[in-house]
């Protein structure tokens, strides 16, 4: 494939066709696992029972969330679409958290970044389990929850099954 170079870029003529460049059989290359990730912000208010300190009060977060999901690819080299991570996180989790008082909206619990990251996993693992993607191995590994920009709790796939 040949281009044109201009002031030291490529402007490329010819792009490469299924069929004619690369074959079918050709797109995915390995059979390894890999992991893909994925992360979101929200924001919303909660506050902490049985907590002596500022926390006990009614305040806010701009929550960032981090999900690791394995699998092994499929016949195009996609273990999943980061779009139907996305679509998952929007309309099964995000509706739960964003711009809430998530008090009220969570299962009763205390509103802790350690009860809440095992709240995300589980929703996250629920909705993977119904998808197609499910027949190549796809998995959550980890989902990690950043209360503050330097505070998190995480929770792990090998820590959920086994404990």
């Amino acid at each position: 494939m040949m281009g044109k170079d201009f002031f030291g870029f490529r402007i490329v003529e010819d792009l490469q066709k299924l069929d004619r460049d690369i074959k079918k059989d050709e797109l995915k290359y390995h059979h390894k696992r890999v992991l893909v990730s994925k992360e979101f912000t929200f924001d919303a208010a909660h506050h902490l029972h049985c907590y002596e300190g500022k926390c006990k009060n009614l305040h806010g977060h701009t929550y960032k969330v981090i999900f690791g999901i394995s699998g092994f690819v499929n016949e195009i080299g996609l273990v999943i679409d980061f779009g139907d991570i996305k679509e998952i996180w929007k309309e099964e989790i995000e509706i739960y958290l964003d711009h809430r008082y998530i008090n009220e909206t969570l299962p009763n619990m205390n509103t802790t970044a350690e009860n809440m990251v095992v709240w995300i996993y589980e929703k996250m693992k629920e909705s993977l389990s119904n998808r197609p993607e499910k027949k190549n191995g796809v998995q959550v590994e980890f989902v990690r929850l950043y209360e503050t920009p330097t505070s998190y709790a995480e929770a792990r796939r090998e820590w959920m099954e086994i404990e």
